[in-house]
């Protein structure tokens, strides 16, 4: 038996969403799980994959069984004209298997995203992350306005999820607001995962 961890699965193309990532895994752990992170590759316009099987650098890539065995899912993206990014939607596109095993049903998913401008399509792209979630019969999480980031936040925050103020070029850093989101949501997630868990453990 696996030890329980929640799935942190994100696509980063400058790496504002990867260091996204890495704040929502800190909150996880703060719950006492662990955070497996993992990225997805690029899509390719070419006829024959030329990306190596294991990135250069950063999160390895995600495997459906990654996918299968977690306790509880966050998952995050930079926005492509309102929506998510093509690499996760063709992850997400290869994961009818799962969707026929009801592997993730009943299981607490959340959502994050990154954009270049501060109106730049956050709020729909994390609720377009959400739908195929909702497919797969997971409980969405976003989060409560009582965290207070939320109600302070000048850059990203949103209640569909945590959200980040990239700039132009990309490298706005994490705000102290944005950076506590990311948290609050690996938290929540990670909390959600164990609360659901304990009347598997009771009939066990």
């Amino acid at each position: 038996m696996t030890t329980p961890y929640v799935l942190v699965l994100y696509y980063s193309r400058h790496g504002a969403t990867r260091e996204m990532a890495l704040q929502v895994a800190r909150g996880v752990e703060r719950a006492g799980l662990e955070a497996r992170i993992r990225t997805v590759p690029a899509v390719s316009a070419d006829c024959e994959a030329t990306a190596p099987s294991v990135p250069e650098q950063g999160a390895t890539y995600a495997t459906l069984d990654d996918l299968a065995q977690c306790a509880g899912l966050v998952m995050g993206s930079p926005t492509r004209y309102g929506n998510m990014a093509a690499a996760l939607k063709y992850f997400l596109d290869g994961t009818n298997s799962l969707w026929l095993s009801g592997a993730l049903s009943g299981k607490p998913a959340a959502v994050f995203t990154s954009t270049a401008s501060l109106h730049g399509g956050q709020e729909t792209t994390l609720l377009s992350m959400m739908l195929p979630l909702l497919h797969h019969g997971m409980l969405i999480a976003g989060l409560p306005y009582s965290e207070s980031a939320l109600l302070e936040t000048k850059g990203g925050g949103t209640p569909y999820g945590a959200s980040h103020h990239a700039g132009t070029d990309g490298k706005r850093p994490l705000d102290e607001h944005e950076t506590a989101l990311c948290r609050a949501l690996g938290l929540r997630v990670a909390e959600a995962a164990q609360r659901l868990a304990l009347p598997l453990r009771g009939r066990a």
